[in-house]
């Protein structure tokens, strides 16, 4: 099997998570400056198997999509133009920055470590991950 990666789309920093080859546990990956992600994915696609990218959908509390979608519609276009062989699906991702905060808190990291927006960013990825594996386990 291979594995599935989730990515949290931000236009200065993107948290990376990913699954086991098995697809059942989530875990943080790392945080990529958005502007080197494609080089990223790129060496890290040529090391582990991929088959699906899930890409975070940030909407608004009314459903409505939020303005940074202005910002990953291109990108998601572009992914599928690289790597058409591999699925790339859309997950909500509502209150995954708040859920991400509060999962740092309550695993007891220290103050300083809790400002690090790259931890969040990496943390939220995961959540989005998490996410869509209980949808499609349902």
């Amino acid at each position: 099997m291979s594995r599935i990666l989730a990515i949290d789309y931000g236009t200065k920093r993107t948290g990376l998570a990913v699954t086991d080859v098995l697809q059942i546990i989530p875990g943080g990956l790392t945080t990529v400056a958005t502007h080197e992600l494609l080089a990223y994915l790129a060496n890290y696609f040529s090391r582990e198997p991929v088959e699906a990218i899930v890409v975070g959908y940030p909407t608004n509390m009314d459903g409505t999509e939020s303005e940074n979608m202005r910002h990953i519609r291109p990108f998601v276009q572009k992914l599928k133009k690289l790597y058409p062989e591999k699925q790339i699906v859309m997950q909500d991702e509502r209150f995954t920055s708040v859920l991400a905060q509060r999962t740092i808190l309550e695993a007891g990291i220290h103050k300083k470590a809790r400002q690090n927006k790259a931890l969040v960013d990496e943390v939220s990825a995961t959540i989005i991950l998490e996410s869509y594996l209980n949808r499609i386990k349902r």
